[in-house]
Formats: structure tokens, sequence, C-alpha cells
């Protein structure tokens, strides 16, 4: 089926296109990631990773996919204490979310596919897919792009700026990714089973960045990257078949 970049298509292909396909919107944001890594770079992989996806099974879909230009801002507010970081708050987020999808509902369009890649909008996510869907009958998908990770071993998913994004972007552009030196781990936040606990202190504790960075590499990284666009194209086709 085809494949069209928003950004590059006309209204009047938009049009006769939006009713019957995914408009896929890679999500991320502009923030500090260590000494180390790219400002973009969760905006960065979000939209790689989707890219390479769609381009991977747009032949076998059964609906035409159209990828929006991908959003580089997230709820971000966290990271404001490093510096180097653009931040939307999750009101304001969740409100463009919403703008998003109503333009696309008034376009014509009637599925839409969000590839998450910053942790902090996760729950922004979830909740303008449900407002959205209700307000504006769209049918709106969520998915974080990695938790479709395999066989990456202790490595914490997704971590910050620490193996897997490291690895990933040294896959993606070695020049984003600046000299990593070893880091001492700090003492260790208490945890409690079954609750996230959110503090500003342990953002401080590790320096805004976690585990191992420079354990990273770029064949790692390929290797990585390769199957997360496999399994999100799988994704993708699911999708094409049950909306």
């Amino acid at each position: 089926m085809t494949l069209k970049h928003w950004h590059r298509t006309n209204r009047s292909e938009l049009n006769e296109l939006l009713p019957e396909a995914i408009v896929i919107l890679p999500i991320g944001a502009t923030e500090q990631h260590g000494p180390h890594l790219a400002t973009g770079t969760d905006w960065m992989l979000a939209e790689a990773v989707t890219h390479q996806a769609a381009n991977l099974i747009h032949d076998r879909a059964q609906r035409p996919l159209v990828l929006a230009p991908a959003l580089p801002y997230g709820a971000s507010d966290h990271h404001l204490p490093f510096g180097g970081t653009l931040s939307l708050t999750p009101e304001t987020l969740l409100a463009v979310l919403r703008d998003l999808t109503r333009s696309l509902a008034a376009s014509g369009g009637r599925r839409l596919l969000l590839v998450n890649g910053h942790g902090g909008n996760i729950g922004v996510c979830h909740a303008a897919a449900a407002a959205a869907a209700s307000r504006y009958d769209v049918n709106v998908a969520h998915v974080d792009y990695w938790r479709l990770a395999r066989d990456t071993g202790d490595t914490p998913l997704p971590g910050h700026a620490g193996t897997f994004e490291t690895a990933l972007m040294l896959a993606q552009d070695e020049g984003l990714v600046a000299e990593r030196h070893p880091r001492p781990d700090p003492p260790s936040t208490p945890a409690i089973d079954d609750v996230q606990l959110h503090t500003a202190e342990s953002w401080r504790r590790i320096d805004g960045y976690t585990d191992h960075p420079e354990r990273a590499d770029a064949e790692t990284g390929r290797a990585w990257f390769d199957q997360l666009a496999t399994a999100l194209g799988d994704r993708i086709l699911e999708l094409a078949e049950a909306l």
C-alpha cells in the first residue's frame, strides 16, 4: 500500500488517503541526555525507528500509511535543572496531542498511532489517546518503542542516556555521541514493590543519566535498532488488519 509523509503531501492526496489510512506520529523530547548524548535523542530515535518500520512493511499493509512530522517536545520538566531542555508541561502536551487528533479528524482521518520515545510522555500519551478517541471518534493506539526490544540482557530499558539509548545513537550517528566516562553508581533509592516513586533528588543523585553509557557500541545498537524496527513494523501490520 501507499506510504506518504504528511508534510510532503498536498491536501488533495491527503483528503483521499486519510479516511482509510493509519497516521503515525512519532513523539519524543528535547532534553538533556547527560554530558555525552544529543538533546534530541528521544525524538530522533522515535522518528528513525518509525520510518524504518514503515519502510519495511508498507507494501504489505492493508491500509495506506501516512507519517506525520515528529513532535520534538515532550513532558521534560524533571530535566530542567540540568539545562539543555525544552519542555512542555504535561497539561500542555496533553492539549497538543488532543488538538493534533482533532485536526486529524477534521481532515478525515480515523486512525492514529503514537510512537513514543520518552518515558515522561507515557502517562500523557495514554490519557490523550483515551480522551481523543472518545471526543473525536478516532481510533488511537500508543506504543513506547523500547517496549518492543528483546534480547537486551540486563540492560535497563529505556534508561536515560545509558547503554541502550547510547548504543542506538551510535548506530544512527556517532557524531552525536561525545566522549563517555564511567560514572560511579550512586546510593540506590529505596524501592517499594509495585509502586513508582518520582523525586527530584533521584535525578540529581545520578547526574541526570542512568546505568553505563560507556559500555555501548554501534554494532549492538544496530542490532537492537533493526529488531525494534521489525517489531514495530509487525505491530503496524496488525493494526492495519484490526482497525
